[in-house]
């Protein structure tokens, strides 16, 4: 099969569950998914044994915009299909796909810690880079993060 076709499989899969798609380069589909479809399109997926997930990533165009977007990867030889959800800034939670994907907690846990996008009822939600000190509802991954930068400290061998 070649990529083209594989797309098109993936797309017939998906079906109706999308609300629009986008072409950001050959071999390449992104498929827009409302929140609340997002677990019947990755069963689609997972049943027509179509590709593998290769990634969870997050994306904040910024504050202004008023959305983040989780973007789930599947990749099936050449072709790459990404699931594209926007959620709003404020209470961005989605779905887990742990159900269907078990390996898919690290890339939740990731997304959650990083961007504080919710992924509801995902099986280990504990951080998995932050410090347990680090301050709660600062996520790094945000245009909006603002790197703390320490006090400068005293040279060696001046009074302080």
């Amino acid at each position: 099969m070649t990529t083209e076709s594989l797309l098109e499989e993936a797309v017939q899969l998906i079906g109706d569950k999308a609300g629009g798609q986008s072409v950001p380069e050959p071999g390449r589909i992104d498929l827009t998914v409302e929140p609340a479809r997002l677990l019947e399109c990755v069963s689609a997926l997972k049943d027509a044994q179509w590709g593998y997930l290769s990634a969870i990533t997050g994306l904040d165009l910024g504050p202004q915009d008023g959305h983040l977007e989780a973007l789930y990867h599947f990749c099936q030889k050449a072709a790459v299909l990404t699931l594209r959800v926007s959620l709003p800034r404020d209470g961005a939670v989605i779905p887990s796909i742990c159900g269907l994907i078990p390996s898919a907690t690290l890339f939740e846990r990731e997304l959650m810690e990083m961007f504080g996008i919710v992924c509801e009822g995902t099986p280990d939600p504990h951080r998995l880079f932050l410090s347990d000190d680090w301050p709660a509802g600062v996520y790094p991954l945000r245009k909006d993060f603002i790197v703390p930068i320490p006090a400068p400290r005293p040279e060696k061998g001046t009074a302080e």
